[in-house]
């Protein structure tokens, strides 16, 4: 996740004469990426891509502990200040003021507490400018506070009018399918069950949990008693809510990453301190506080002859406890055994001793550690790599003027046949289902870009899901695109092009297929198998190719069958015939390529209306053929392509004697 970071409220938390640009390049070197750094007024701002398992680091409080850590490895010096609160109300599982019932597989812990007397007013320039570096708007002090909060900790946070919780009572439980709630935003959503919900005395739904609040609780400017809320919530519960709704706000988005909950006592006493400053209300002495499994701190073992190996190089002992402990982390040595005890706050993360030499490694500096070539001799490439032939389609089209395109595996209903597999928790309806054909996909890039008149060509090299009975599908490898604004001819010389490239020697039989005009498709087939199909789409007269990579493999040969040069140069010409409509052009080449063996190859040069010129190539094995000779196949061949086809010959003429 991507946050924006105050180098003024940075400060706060770390004491250091490092100038921001400094401070950028050190964290990006051995913590959280800092993608740039931006002026604002007498601030800058630092833009800093955390990773999902470094929720901890995804605050201001978070990233000041993080520089505090790396600085020093960089001779700059720099101290952690542990924020100070001075509010000390007692927690407990009780409380006069709030009746409530909690659902703990939900709601891991629950703080609460009930502050009188406020009074809404705009909050003080500098909470104003802090919020704004870091793309919040301030809105009044009460709700200012809590967005304060969640960028300065890292713990979203949540107040409620507290007159307007009916009975003074919540319920936190899952929602059940249909159950309607209204957000502070105004949308009405319909939920679709399991998902965290408050009610109240009265039975209505009041807060979304780690999404947004209810909307029939809303803190306005009557508002005189507030409750203030912190809690954590199951992170699975939190996504699905989310993602099904399509609701994805800040708290949501660190909710999901499963906080750590004694976080919350420090955001709860961080939230009163702020309230009695800015809003001048007077909190209950007691904090509401159920948290049946407080955090019990996780050991982990390695060896020093382990972190040697891992490292490559022998850091002693007493350098290895002193970045474990700038991390916040506790070393115990017995001779050579390290016994790390590992902090709440990166609990969820920290598992294996793998983990722990990370830590050391990143803060002693991986660009410290010495680099080494691999030694040995360097493998053979594999004989039959799976991504050669891919490479080299995708050469030979691109090189033709093809361009590659890549669409998404999970489509509508509306892209697939009876039979397709559907997502048990589609992210919608766009996503249902495994697609079963790359065309439906195609068709719709293509089309998308039909305001293009020039003649293009796109194709993509994917797979496609076919469903087994009680097994995984099938994924099967498929070539296939689409030519818009192309002659047919030129589009079926490039298949035909791309397979003689692949030395695959190919048959295209008309056959009629779903989707095309009638007699307008082919059935490409090769030694027995079927390869694919080529033909124009009835829809919008597309012309479309898939081929079966998977039986591609099977026929096509890497390297072509060798074929000494000709001693003795051929004779060409071009003979220009005039066909009878409906002749199958194709059938007439190999009529004339099998008609004689002194006709070594044929190709097709120029139409024009109903004539056809061929280019021919005369060889003969042992000798230069004379004209005579030369003349003499041709008669032949006229003659039985005329009794064939009933062609006429229009003209011929010689091009190399």
């Amino acid at each position: 996740m991507d946050i924006l970071i105050s180098d003024n409220w940075l400060r706060d938390f770390v004491k250091t004469d490092a100038t921001a640009k400094k401070i950028a390049e050190c964290l990006s070197l051995s913590g959280p990426s800092v993608d740039k750094t931006e002026k604002k007024a007498k601030d800058t701002i630092y833009h800093i891509e955390v990773t999902t398992n470094r929720v901890d680091s995804a605050s201001v409080y978070g990233i000041a502990r993080e520089a505090a850590a790396i600085l020093p490895r960089f001779n700059i010096k720099a101290r952690f200040l542990p924020l100070r609160v001075k509010a000390n109300q007692k927690f407990t599982k009780n409380v006069k003021y709030l009746d409530v019932k909690i659902d703990h597989k939900l709601c891991p812990r629950f703080t609460a507490i009930l502050i009188k007397n406020v009074k809404t007013k705009p909050s003080p320039d500098y909470i104003k400018k802090r919020l704004m570096a870091v793309g919040e708007r301030p809105i009044n002090n009460i709700v200012d506070i809590s967005n304060y909060i969640m960028h300065e900790i890292g713990q979203p946070v949540h107040t409620f009018d507290y007159d307007k919780i009916a009975g003074a009572k919540m319920i936190l439980r899952a929602s059940k399918k249909g159950e309607k709630i209204t957000t502070l935003d105004g949308i009405t959503h319909e939920l679709p069950g399991g998902d965290i919900v408050i009610e109240d005395g009265d039975r209505r739904l009041i807060d979304l949990a780690g999404i947004m609040g209810g909307k029939n609780t809303a803190i306005d400017r009557n508002t005189k008693n507030v409750l203030l809320f912190v809690q954590t919530y199951n992170p699975v519960n939190i996504r699905k809510t989310y993602i099904s709704l399509g609701q994805r706000t800040e708290a949501a988005a660190l909710f999901e990453k499963d906080l750590d909950p004694e976080l919350v006592s420090l955001a709860m006493r961080r939230g009163i301190d702020l309230f009695i400053k800015l809003t001048g209300g007077k909190p209950k002495k007691e904090v509401l506080d159920i948290y049946p499994k407080p955090y019990k701190a996780k050991a982990l073992k390695t060896t020093l002859d382990f972190i040697k190996d891992r490292l490559g190089i022998d850091l002693p002992k007493q350098e290895i406890s002193k970045i474990l402990c700038s991390l916040d982390f506790e070393t115990n040595w017995k001779g050579k055994e390290l016994e790390v005890l590992i902090p709440s706050f990166r609990a969820k993360d920290i598992s294996l001793p793998e983990d722990i030499i990370e830590e050391v490694a990143r803060i002693y500096g991986y660009h410290n550690l010495p680099s080494t070539l691999m030694a040995g001799v360097i493998p053979d490439p594999l004989l039959d790599s799976p991504f050669d032939l891919e490479i080299k389609i995708k050469e030979r089209l691109k090189g033709w003027g093809g361009i590659e395109v890549y669409t998404l595996s999970m489509v509508p209903r509306e892209f697939v046949e009876s039979g397709a597999l559907r997502l048990k928790n589609p992210l919608g309806k766009e996503s249902e289902y495994m697609r079963m054909s790359l065309k439906p996909s195609l068709i719709q890039a293509a089309e998308k870009n039909s305001g293009i008149k020039d003649p293009f060509h796109i194709f993509e090299i994917s797979n496609v899901y076919l469903a087994r009975k009680g097994r995984l599908p099938e994924e099967r490898m498929m070539l296939a695109g689409i030519f818009s604004n192309n002659k047919y001819r030129n589009a079926k010389g490039m298949i035909e092009a791309l397979l003689d490239e692949l030395n695959v020697k190919a048959k295209y039989k008309p056959e009629d297929g779903k989707g095309f005009l009638p007699a307008r498709r082919l059935s490409i087939k090769s030694k027995g198998k079927v390869l694919g199909e080529l033909g124009i789409i009835e829809k919008n007269e597309f012309i479309y190719y898939q081929l079966n990579l998977e039986v591609l493999k099977q026929v096509y040969l890497p390297v072509s069958a060798y074929t000494p040069i000709p001693k003795y140069p051929a004779q060409i010409e071009d003979i220009t015939l005039t066909l009878p409509a409906r002749t199958k052009v194709g059938n007439l080449m190999s009529s004339i390529s099998s008609s004689n063996k002194f006709i070594s190859k044929v190709e097709l040069t120029d139409i024009y209306k109903d004539a056809y010129t061929f280019r021919l190539w005369y060889r003969h094995p042992r000798k230069t053929l004379t004209d005579k000779e030369v003349e003499l196949v041709r008669t032949r061949l006229l003659k039985d392509l005329k009794k064939k086809f009933g062609t006429i010959l229009k003209n011929s003429g010689q091009l190399f004697p």
